[in-house]
């Protein structure tokens, strides 16, 4: 049997699928055209070679439907590994014996993290964290890789590198590499093993070798490579000699004239087939269609002479309208619209945003659903875009095969494993106790009903406020009273001392750290009976298990990190692992990388992120080498991924039904147009074609999740009955009464009080806490004479107010430095006051009762302090932190706090006061700036003082009648310069931003 007798051919075999056709179907259907007539089992011996393992189920698949139903037995297909994905390479009979075993991917960082540090010395920075460590190791591993793959020996060529005008930086560098690249092939030997790309190369090269000289007897199919890489390249060529060989090459552009032809450079699709065809010396002429393809050469040439056109190289595009016109020559022989026709099938659609282009793409997907037996793929090199699009899928039940998995650092396990790692690094932080308390998989021993009443109560008693310093504070706030919540916080105490103790010289190695963490992990899991239940169990927990695994087996000797450096450590490493979770999927809908959909074609292609920068990848920044520096060893440029990208555009877009999705922002920046996208345009601009849009797609997805007519809320009124409307009032409430009635209403008639938030921000409410404790503490220990050191004494009393008020030790040091000011300003304060030789109330309490037409109603109030002077006054003090009411507020009414209080003191309300004439009334400003305090006398005594104390109460009696008033309702906020001056705890229940935007001035409803 010869090639010839079976094609038709002689010598050397190329051929060429266009990018029109689909690949798989095609190749699957001309291979067994060929061979039917020499038996059954002529096709099963045929062996056929794809670029990745994915592309081999492809061509299964491809070989099923082109058997049209019959029995077969398909060829053996084998991956050659994708040099981009680290597909692990295929490893015929016994060739790769004597061959050493690949690093592990995992093993190989931490690996190479330690040569990292070994080397730190060498680094313009100095020794860096794990976690940038782990980061240079990931771009010294893809500088090994580029040297593997190019077969390039740098060992000697480093010292060349860096010319006399190079910044240091990039001498260092080089000194770097020179070191690595020693140091690394020992320590590989040590351990017996090889690196992947390195392994792959060899593979290839012994592949090569053996079929050079014992050629395969049977049928030999490179199908779908572009020979990227030298070796894969070189395997071709010999693949192509075999006497029953061949290669298939995808999409090559056969119309391209020869001046573009020498013109395609590194960025353009045919780049790579360009550079194969040169190394094998085999001329682009004598690449034949494949004998399937030929015969549907007319259908969809069109598409693929317009996308190719549109891609040409720039030192070619100068005359696009010649190229357009002569496409319209050829045309004329078909009496069609070449330009027309190619952009038939093809349509346009651009997104206002990424997550409205999420949204399209899944209602492509579903919308091709609608068709029986109708296949369709998303094509996104956007791992975040693919994944959105899974999950707005699941809305209608439809689970889609996907090749973007699911990040560890969103799985069950891994999160937990985040959390755990940063009660570490803070063990007292409320907010991460109670995410691992709330987990899925936090179980502390307990069932479930126990676990959950504990919870509830350590919760609310002691994870929300300001936060803990310490455990006992927690199980000081439980008290005796609440023993589950206390057993609770002790087994969680428990875990996270344990999960400490490695860091008890404040560092640990990564090893220990990880051992500790699954320790940790595993006890929080535990059920009742000491299980950890499903911990570990699905694909999230089987790949976070083998993180661990490796960070305790293969970290010996990585440098000490810190907790919160082993944090980050962690998180860097789990946001790189990639769940691929199987399951049931959809059987006609795919979501697939660009590289996954080399050889995969559906009836309807969704080509999704076309932004510059995602659509091609802008060329990585490598730490190590500049572009000249790279040249010099020969690597290929960072373009060259783009040449790549390229084609991978052109090959889909040439589907017979293809949807390009382009995004105008970008996680809420502007987004531009992918190059491609934009020739595409220019190209139909100039030749006066349109691209066919979808509007109606966008108005579904904008409508799908809309919300409806804009109605706001008016502003709240609740009129309850009267007998539930309060008749006692702190001096306070009366203030909120004036100006947000609804507040009241909130608290003081239905009960509510604002919950607080774990790790409340506590340093406004610590300063007002502790500034009347000190002021308090001081007049109580010296309630006559001011010591001489009344400045240090404050200080000390404000000082240790502050910590008892819970203000975090970070911002004690701010806060030391304004009481010192703050101090000094309260000891010149007091020594003036005490001249006269007052008598000081401190927190008196009051009440004054009156008649109203509906009862009895009293007023209360607890004055800061009360200054009794020898001449019959009542001088009232009121401590703020912050700024005090200004003269027009309080004349107004709206702050009445001190007037009412002068009132209750005028009418003998302070039993300690006795009969007293209202003095000043006064609010002290303490703040510790500049000024350091103010005395803000807002009335002073005498005649002053007792008007507004009498029309206070005035005030506050025909207020209180208002109320009695059934039909007299709680409006929230009263003026409009009260609806976003001041801030409620209630504002979000009476939706004050919604009815005040609106225009809403009216009484609102009930």
């Amino acid at each position: 049997m010869s090639w010839e007798a079976i094609f038709g051919r002689p010598g050397p075999r190329w051929f060429n699928i266009p990018a029109h056709r689909p690949f798989a179907l095609d190749l699957a259907q001309g291979l067994q055209a060929a061979l039917v007539d020499l038996g059954p089992e002529a096709l099963s011996q045929a062996v056929v070679l794809t670029p990745t393992r994915r592309g081999a189920r492809a061509l299964a698949d491809a070989f099923l439907a082109a058997a049209e139903g019959r029995a077969v037995l398909p060829p053996q297909m084998r991956p050659l590994g994708d040099l981009d994905e680290g597909e692990p390479p295929f490893e015929p009979g016994d060739i790769a014996l004597d061959l050493p075993a690949a690093i592990e991917p995992l093993r190989r960082r931490f690996e190479l993290t330690r040569l990292v540090h070994d080397q730190a010395h060498l680094l313009a920075g100095g020794a860096p964290g794990a976690a940038q460590a782990l980061e240079l190791a990931d771009a010294l591993g893809s500088f090994f890789d580029s040297l593997q793959i190019e077969e390039i020996d740098a060992q000697d060529r480093l010292d060349e590198l860096v010319e006399a005008d190079l910044a240091e930086h990039w001498r260092l560098s080089s000194c770097f590499l020179e070191a690595a690249l020693h140091a690394w092939p020992k320590r590989l030997q040590a351990m017996g093993l090889v690196d992947v790309s390195a392994r792959r190369v060899a593979l290839l090269r012994r592949l090569a070798q053996s079929w050079r000289e014992r050629p395969p007897p049977g049928v030999l199919i490179a199908a779908g490579s572009t020979g990227t890489a030298p070796a894969t390249a070189d395997l071709l060529a010999v693949i192509a000699a075999a006497p029953l060989g061949a290669v298939v090459l995808p999409g090559l552009d056969e119309s391209l004239a020869n001046d573009a032809w020498d013109n395609v450079g590194e960025q353009h699709p045919q780049g790579a087939m360009r550079r194969l065809l040169l190394r094998a010396e085999v001329d682009r002429g004598a690449v034949a269609t494949w004998p399937a393809s030929s015969t549907f050469q007319a259908r969809g040439r069109w598409r693929r002479r317009v996308v190719n056109e549109a891609l040409r190289p720039a030192e070619s595009t100068a005359d696009w309208l010649g190229v357009i016109n002569k496409l319209r020559l050829e045309g004329e022989k078909e009496e069609i619209d070449p330009i027309a026709a190619g952009l038939e099938g093809l349509s346009l659609i651009s997104a206002r945003s990424d997550e409205e282009a999420a949204t399209v793409a899944a209602l492509l997907l579903r919308e091709t659903l609608e068709t029986p037996g109708r296949t369709a793929a998303l094509v996104a090199p956007d791992q975040g875009l693919a994944r959105r699009v899974a999950a707005k899928l699941a809305r209608w039940g439809v689970i889609a095969d996907s090749s973007a998995g699911e990040a560890l650092s969103g799985c069950r396990c891994g999160v937990l494993a985040g959390l755990v790692a940063r009660a570490c690094a803070d063990p007292l932080d409320p907010v991460v106790l109670l995410a691992i308390l709330k987990h899925p998989f936090a179980r502390f021993g307990l069932e479930p009903a126990a676990l959950d009443a504990a919870r509830e109560t350590l919760e609310r008693r002691a994870l929300r406020g300001p936060r803990p310093d310490a455990w006992e504070v927690i199980e000081a706030r439980l008290g005796d009273a609440h023993p589950a919540a206390l057993d609770l916080a002790a087994r969680l105490r428990v875990v996270l001392e344990a999960l400490c103790t490695p860091f008890a010289d404040d560092e640990a190695t990564p090893g220990d750290a990880a051992r500790a963490l699954a320790t940790a992990m595993e006890a929080i899991a535990a059920d009742a009976s000491g299980e950890p239940g499903q911990l570990w169990a699905g694909h999230g927990g089987e790949a976070m298990g083998r993180l661990l695994s490796s960070l305790m087996r293969e970290t010996e000797g990585l440098p000490a990190v810190t907790a919160h450096r082993f944090a980050d450590l962690l998180s860097r490493l789990v946001e790189g692992e990639t769940v691929r979770a199987g399951g049931a999927t959809h059987p006609r809908l795919r979501i697939l990388g660009a590289i996954e959909a080399r050889l995969v074609r559906a009836d309807r292609l969704i080509l999704a992120g076309l932004e510059e920068g995602v659509w091609p990848r802008g060329a990585p920044l490598d730490p190590f080498l500049s572009r000249p520096m790279r040249e010099k060893l020969g690597l290929p440029p960072p373009e060259r991924r783009v040449g790549l990208a390229a084609h991978d555009f052109a090959q889909a877009a040439c589907a017979p039904d293809v949807v390009l999705l382009h995004a105008e922002r970008r996680e809420g920046a502007p987004a531009v147009k992918s190059r491609w996208l934009w020739r595409l345009e220019t190209l139909a601009r100039g030749a006066g074609v349109a691209i066919a849009t979808r509007p109606e797609l966008l108005d579904w997805a904008r409508n799908l999740d809309a919300p409806g007519e804009y109605a706001p809320a008016r502003r709240p009124a609740p009129a309850p009955p009267v007998e539930h409307r309060p008749r006692v009032l702190a001096v306070t409430r009366v203030e909120a009464l004036t100006r947000d009635p609804y507040a009241v209403w909130a608290r003081d008639i239905l009960k509510l009080r604002r919950l607080e938030r774990p790790d409340e921000p506590v340093e406004a409410r610590a300063r007002g806490t502790a500034i009347h404790a000190a002021f308090e503490r001081f007049a109580k220990t010296w309630p006559r004479e001011v010591p001489d050191d009344a400045a240090q004494v404050f200080e000390g009393y404000y000082v240790e107010a502050l910590e008892a008020a819970g203000m975090p030790r970070a911002a004690l040091a701010r806060e030391r430095a304004l009481a010192r000011e703050a101090a000094m300003w309260v000891a010149d304060l007091e020594r003036r006051r005490r001249k006269v030789g007052p008598t000081l109330l401190i927190e008196a309490k009051g009440k004054l009762t009156f008649k109203t037409a509906g009862g009895l109603f009293t007023v209360t109030a607890i004055a800061d302090r009360i200054e009794l002077t020898p001449d019959g006054f009542g001088h009232i003090l009121d401590y703020k932190t912050g700024k005090a009411p200004s003269q027009k507020v309080v004349d107004a009414g709206f702050s009445p706090q001190l007037t009412l209080t002068a009132a209750i003191l005028g009418a003998g309300g302070f039993a300690e006061a006795g009969e007293v004439i209202p003095g000043d009334l006064t609010y002290l400003e303490v703040t510790g700036r500049k000024p350091a305090g103010r005395e803000e006398v807002r009335a002073v005594a005498g005649e002053r003082a007792h008007e507004a104390a009498e029309l206070a109460l005035i005030g506050l009696k025909d207020l209180i009648e208002q109320f009695e008033d059934p039909l007299r309702a709680y409006v929230s906020r009263t003026a409009p310069q009260f609806v976003h001056q001041y801030a409620s705890d209630y504002d979000h229940l009476a939706r004050v931003f919604e009815w005040s935007t609106s225009g809403d001035d009216g009484e609102g409803e009930a």
